[in-house]
């Protein structure tokens, strides 16, 4: 019996027609994981690279991110330290000024009430001859002289204290000068003179 090789052939063409039709069918998602089944472990591999390459990105990025706002972060503190200790020097300074202020008042005040208060020994001391006239002009002299330096005192005083605009004062004090050191002793030495001369004329 001779064999139909030409049915058998036939028969075969058609197998691989329907095989080839078949998969060209196939949906893409199967398609492409037949590719990376066959391609092999080499492309997972470069996938899982770039993955790993974009992660590692992500994360750097979000730690210098973190860097520059906790830098931010202390910069803003070191400005508030630097303005909280301007302002406590500046309140300092405002307190010492303010201290000696109101003892160069205070020299004034007794500068004037005890020039006022020698007036009432004028006729006593003007009966006592020539050196109670000059220990009572000594003694005004002196009474007048720590008035005007506790005025004077208080001028300077004001000027130094204020601070300057820019923020960059000077550390030290607010201080009156000499003058302003100068007005109790004088003071004391007016007094000193006009009692001297009241018990000698007396």
């Amino acid at each position: 019996m001779p064999v139909p090789w030409l049915g058998i052939f036939d028969t075969m063409l058609g197998i691989a027609n329907l095989v080839r039709g078949s998969s060209a069918r196939r949906p893409p998602d199967e398609a492409q994981s037949d590719r990376l089944a066959t391609s092999g472990p080499g492309a997972l591999g470069h996938l899982e690279a770039r993955l790993a390459g974009v992660v590692v990105a992500a994360l750097k990025e979000a730690f210098e991110r973190d860097n520059r706002r906790l830098e931010l972060e202390r910069e803003q503190m070191e400005a508030e330290r630097r303005r909280a200790e301007r302002a406590l020097r500046l309140e300092l300074r405002r307190q010492a000024a303010e201290r000696d202020m109101g003892r160069l008042r205070l020299v004034a005040g007794l500068a004037a009430a005890s020039w006022l208060g020698t007036l009432f020994f004028v006729g006593r001391l003007a009966s006592a001859g020539l050196g109670g006239r000059i220990a009572l002009g000594v003694g005004w002299a002196c009474l007048l002289a720590s008035l005007a330096a506790s005025f004077t005192g208080q001028a300077r005083l004001a000027d130094s204290a204020t601070p300057f605009d820019s923020g960059d004062f000077s550390e030290t004090r607010p201080s009156a000068g000499a003058v302003g050191v100068m007005a109790p002793w004088l003071l004391v030495a007016g007094l000193a003179v006009v009692a001297g001369s009241v018990l000698f004329a007396g």
